[in-house]
């Protein structure tokens, strides 16, 4: 997913460092404010609210907004970065937390994170519409919405009816050379996306899953250090095809007029449930709980759906009141196990990348 600062007040190199920590590999660019910028110290009469999230920035910025307008009293501090690295941070941070709010990441990721004791418990208002199979029993972390993961390509160099229908389609000797992916190890759609190809070949021998994995690593011409240089590669037609979530795809398609489009792939996506949760021991919690009930608003919600691609996970709104391209489209999902994915990953990912990457050619 997403790897730079965004900023309303900025995360600090200092604030980071502060906890023996080293910034995410993105380069934050906000303004040092010093340690307490990262958590409490926020000025008299008012709150401070520390978000780490994996969401598109164009997504920040569409949100945010309306949350500062409705919460003026809230200053709020973003940094961005994929999906695994958030987890890592706020691992890496449990004895000091720094953040209050993780928003954005898979459920495989939130699984983990709730089993480790990075999660503090909090049941919101509407609880109880939301799917048991999206949310944590416990109510470590809620589902936010539904991200399939489905096939990217570029419109103008490749005609739809000459893309791949399915995955097993990626492996054929004609795509060679024309699949960009986004580095693997540093972003929880594509871990999870390769996790889900193995799983899908046999979970109980994933020495099948990595056959697969090298036959596409093969047709593979390069792993792009994060989204931003995918989309611009993927525009100048250095690659043709890539795998991505379907929410992201509709951003640069629609939001940035970039020429790309997707296949929903014929055997099904996998889906993830795209979750958030309170960081245990979080400093600002009562601004976190604010965070958590707008981003469940019902009328927020329907924005984001109309705005930003959303699927929503709460079962309690109309669905005619949500916009032509949801409705439009069939969610078929890959038959997956997450708590076996969530337990399996680690070990996957790390095997593919020391033992696939880059040598499918070789």
């Amino acid at each position: 997913m997403k790897k730079k600062m965004t900023k309303w007040t900025s995360l600090t190199l200092i604030a980071a460092m502060a906890v023996g920590l080293s910034a995410c590999g993105g380069g934050d660019d906000g303004a040092k404010k010093g340690a307490e910028g990262a958590g409490g110290g926020a000025a008299s009469g008012s709150q401070k609210l520390v978000i780490y999230t994996a969401r598109d920035k164009n997504v920040v910025d569409e949100i945010l907004p309306r949350f500062k307008e409705k919460n003026p009293g809230i200053d709020v501090e973003v940094m961005t970065m994929g999906a695994q690295q958030v987890l890592e941070r706020i691992r890496g941070e449990k004895s000091n937390p720094q953040a209050d709010f993780w928003w954005g990441g898979t459920q495989s990721s939130f699984i983990t994170g709730a089993e480790e004791g990075l999660l503090e418990p909090y049941k919101p208002t509407f609880a109880d519409n939301v799917a048991a199979e999206n949310k944590d029993a416990q109510d470590r972390w809620y589902g936010e919405m539904l991200l399939p993961e489905v096939i990217m390509y570029n419109s103008q160099a490749l005609k739809k009816e000459d893309a791949p229908k399915d995955w097993d389609e990626l492996l054929d000797a004609k795509y060679k050379d024309k699949l960009l992916i986004r580095g693997v190890m540093a972003s929880g759609t594509m871990r999870t996306i390769y996790s889900s190809m193995i799983y899908r070949q046999d979970p109980a021998d994933p020495q099948k899953g990595y056959e697969w994995l090298k036959k596409l690593d093969a047709n593979t011409k390069e792993y792009t250090q994060d989204p931003t240089n995918l989309y611009l590669k993927m525009a100048r037609q250095e690659g043709t095809l890539s795998l991505w979530n379907l929410q992201d795809i509709l951003i640069q398609k629609e939001m940035k007029k970039q020429p790309f489009d997707f296949i929903y792939p014929a055997s099904g996506a996998p889906i993830l449930v795209d979750g958030v949760g309170i960081v245990k021991g979080a400093k600002n919690m009562d601004a976190a709980k604010k965070f958590y009930e707008f981003l469940f608003d019902k009328d927020e919600l329907k924005k984001k759906a109309e705005k930003l691609f959303q699927i929503p996970t709460r079962t309690d709104i109309n669905k005619d009141e949500f916009p032509a391209w949801l409705k439009g489209i069939e969610t078929k999902p890959l038959q997956l196990d997450w708590k076996v994915l969530a337990s399996k990953e680690k070990e996957w990912m790390q095997y593919w990348d020391e033992n696939i990457k880059g040598k499918g050619k070789k």
